[in-house]
């Protein structure tokens, strides 16, 4: 048997295996020694279990090794952001979105950029909007580098978190030499950023990547060719197109149902419509196909940077708009106009007026959307986050149901969740 009918055996089987239990379940009210659940075991997957990518609870009904029912249960790392913003001004919210999807931390400092400077109104200067995508960029093929290495390693292959590791921190010293940072960054400011790019960070950005397409193909040799990889992440954990839809998922774990959704095409933001880039897809709707969307989509982030380094214009990195924007640090010291604008700004916020928005990028892992409900004053009245991995994480009874006990671990590396962003 071929891998394309062998994939496709373990599809409809998985398929027939999720109708049959869903019968039983439907029809099965209160259990009995003659119900054919009688003998199944509930089991509790973490939430501190290492494979569950976080504090996520899976609660699982198991009938021998095949899962018959599947409950992920969030909330275990809940801090309260969503009420916290309502209570800082929102310039000060902006570090707190370092603390959401932790691994692509620069991809949400310009989300909430953009989300705040909609309400306001305001545009950030054509400098600071290349930068913005320069560093979302870096920040995506960060992300997706931990989710190759961490797939891998749900399936065995360990070696290649540490390749993909390696990967990340020069990456994370690119970013240090951006912002001083290297994890949580607070790079973005409303109405542009804190800094500009030093060359010495160019210069690094582009030995990486002269360097990085080699590694990156040396890694894939690894495993994308591997029998026991294939067969282990093949025709497992299927979502079909339609049922993907229905549940709200996006990114790459809507991408790897075939579905070309992306928000930087759809609705374009920053200067994506000014870039050439593929939105990359793959059909079969498994593991495997997940973890090939990512793989090829850093593929197409280091051509979008290379047109970046290309194209970016010169000029300022913050607008000059004293009642929304701090002012230089350089003007606060030396100018009257300029101390009194940053003390208003800093006691009593940007107020943006009265009036709901909402502005969604396509993060790493998905759309990642910022609501806010502004009353006229310094601090937001509502501020709700439409985070992916919590989205995302709808899909994984309808991926494993009907799959074996050790597929869950696998499921949910394929949505590769981060619990930051899902318990906000």
């Amino acid at each position: 048997m071929n891998v394309k009918s062998y994939e496709e055996a373990e599809k409809i089987q998985q398929i027939r295996n999720r109708k049959i239990y869903k019968k039983i379940l439907d029809n099965n009210t209160s259990l009995t020694v003659d119900d054919p659940l009688e003998n199944t075991i509930v089991l509790n997957m973490g939430p501190q279990h290492p494979a569950t990518h976080g504090v996520l609870r899976v609660l699982l009904r198991l009938d021998g090794e095949t899962v018959i029912n599947c409950v992920p249960e969030l909330g275990y790392l809940h801090r309260g952001y969503e009420k916290l913003a309502e209570n800082v001004t929102y310039h000060e919210f902006i570090p707190h979105t370092d603390r959401l999807d932790y691994l692509s931390p620069m991809s949400n400092n310009v989300a909430i950029a953009l989300a705040i400077e909609n309400a306001l109104g305001i545009e950030a200067p054509p400098r600071a909007q290349w930068i913005r995508m320069l560093v979302a960029e870096l920040a995506r093929i960060s992300s997706h580098l931990m989710a190759m290495g961490s797939t891998c390693m749900d399936a065995g292959a360990l070696t290649m978190l540490l390749w993909t590791f390696t990967e990340r921190e020069k990456l994370y010293d690119i970013f240090e030499l951006i912002c001083g940072a290297r994890f949580t960054t607070s790079y973005t400011r409303i109405g542009g950023v804190a800094n500009d790019v030093p060359e010495e960070a160019f210069a690094k950005l582009k030995t990486w990547l002269d360097a990085f397409p080699s590694e990156l193909e040396y890694a894939e040799k690894l495993v994308n060719r591997n029998r026991i990889f294939l067969d282990r992440v093949s025709g497992i954990c299927y979502i079909s197109p339609e049922r993907a839809l229905e549940l709200g998922l996006t990114g790459p774990t809507l991408r790897g149902s075939g579905i070309p959704r992306d928000l930087r095409i759809d609705e374009p933001y920053l200067v994506y419509n000014q870039v050439d880039f593929n939105v990359i897809t793959y059909n079969e709707g498994d593991v495997w196909a997940r973890y090939m969307v990512r793989v090829q989509e850093m593929k197409e982030s280091v051509k979008i940077i290379k047109q970046i380094l290309e194209k970016m214009p010169a000029g300022e990195i913050k607008l000059n708009q004293p009642k929304s924007v701090l002012p230089k640090k350089a003007s606060v010291y030396t100018k009257m106009e300029e101390l009194i604008a940053d003390f208003m700004l800093i006691n009593f916020g940007a107020a943006p007026p009265v009036g709901e928005t909402y502005t969604a990028v396509e993060a790493p892992k998905g759309e990642l959307g910022f609501y806010i409900v502004s009353d006229g004053t310094g601090h937001p009245w509502k501020l709700k986050i439409r985070s992916p991995s919590a989205s995302n994480l709808q899909s994984l009874p309808d991926m494993v149901i009907g799959s074996m006990v050790a597929d869950v671990i696998l499921a949910i590396g394929s949505i590769d969740p981060v619990m930051g962003e899902a318990d906000k």
